[in-house]
């Protein structure tokens, strides 16, 4: 027929799906940032309980493997971080922070035409962005604490380098994933503002001598 294509076009391949991120690492990636957000020097040693207290919920909840109140505790934590009482963190911890835009037209999203799994992969790729920086300045910061620092250094060149290479794969977030858990094993709990210290218990000598 004279007009008519000779072929049907192709159907367009749809992208593969993203893959299932395992709830307790999505918590993790979240959790220990959060931790060394609170043990900067800007907070001198003692946060606000408001700031601390969503942390110790997060924490609470991803020792017992409840994800949706870890991930709750993290989100109010994030958008507390916003408030402008607070003293503003040096990058890239400012970025942890979540506010609470103003209702805008979808038009002025930038990824607003963008297909779902589009959507996704930028997300994600600035989220691994993020998640480099942070593991960079940790590594940094653990070191000027006086903490071991050598193996998470060595682990955020690592990622950086699977980052440029084949961007955030299992490689990449291994890396990441094994400093965060290094993390939440160096670094303590900050301690709330007001709190008393609790005084060391009495040694054997002082008992003897009581």
């Amino acid at each position: 027929m004279p007009g008519a294509p000779n072929s049907p076009p192709k159907p367009t391949e749809a992208p593969p799906p993203p893959v299932a991120i395992p709830p307790e690492r999505k918590a993790l990636r979240r959790l220990a940032p959060c931790r060394v957000a609170l043990n900067l020097e800007l907070w001198k040693g003692a946060p606000s309980p408001e700031l601390v207290d969503p942390l110790v919920r997060a924490e609470t909840a991803y020792a017992n493997a409840d994800w949706v109140n870890t991930e709750q505790a993290l989100d109010q934590m994030s958008i507390r971080f916003a408030e402008p009482r607070w003293p503003t963190m040096p990058a890239p911890f400012r970025d942890l922070r979540v506010s609470i835009p103003a209702p805008m037209p979808p038009s002025w999203d930038p990824d607003h035409t963008a297909e779902p799994a589009e959507k996704d992969r930028r997300r994600l790729g600035r989220f691994a962005v993020l998640q480099l920086a942070l593991a960079k300045a940790t590594a940094a910061y653990a070191a000027k604490r006086g903490l071991p620092a050598e193996d998470l250094a060595a682990h955020a060149t690592a990622a950086e380098t699977a980052l440029a290479a084949t961007g955030p794969d299992a490689v990449f977030w291994d890396h990441i994933d094994a400093i965060w858990t290094a993390v939440r094993e160096r670094f303590p709990m900050p301690t709330r503002a007001g709190a008393r210290a609790v005084p060391p218990p009495p040694s054997a000598a002082t008992d003897a001598t009581a």
